[in-house]
């Protein structure tokens, strides 16, 4: 492994820390500033999400529908030049600390301005 590989694996995964933190923290915003500029969103059952803006009111709705803390845990992530791609798994927490969901993931990274930023997140769910 080159040093610029775990440059890269160190900071997706701090990002993926500070989306946590902010999810937790309720601030939609936050997440959605994780996003590259042309980021998109394709959750399940739904339309794509284009767009800070939209990514925002998305996960803002999310936690107006009771989620309030989302842990990810990565189980690959390989990059190639300024594009990664990251497999992992999630919990979706209530507000009693309760499991609301369990969810397989796929974000492709992008380096935007010298920062690794989610590109296109993509999940489904574990079952019922």
């Amino acid at each position: 492994m080159h040093a610029e590989d775990d440059f890269a694996d160190t900071s997706i995964r701090e990002t993926n820390k500070r989306f946590m933190s902010a999810f937790a923290d309720g601030k939609a915003g936050d997440v959605a500033a994780l996003y590259t500029d042309d980021g998109q969103l394709l959750p399940p059952s739904g339309a794509i999400v284009a767009g800070k803006p939209g990514i925002a009111a998305y996960w803002e709705g999310a936690m107006k529908q009771g989620i309030a803390r989302i842990e990810l845990g990565t189980l690959e992530l390989d990059h190639q030049g300024a594009t990664a791609i990251e497999v992992g798994r999630a919990r979706l927490f209530g507000k009693e600390g309760d499991t609301a969901a369990a969810v397989k993931y796929l974000v492709v990274w992008k380096k935007q301005n010298g920062n690794w930023k989610l590109h296109r997140d993509i999940w489904n769910s574990d079952g019922a």
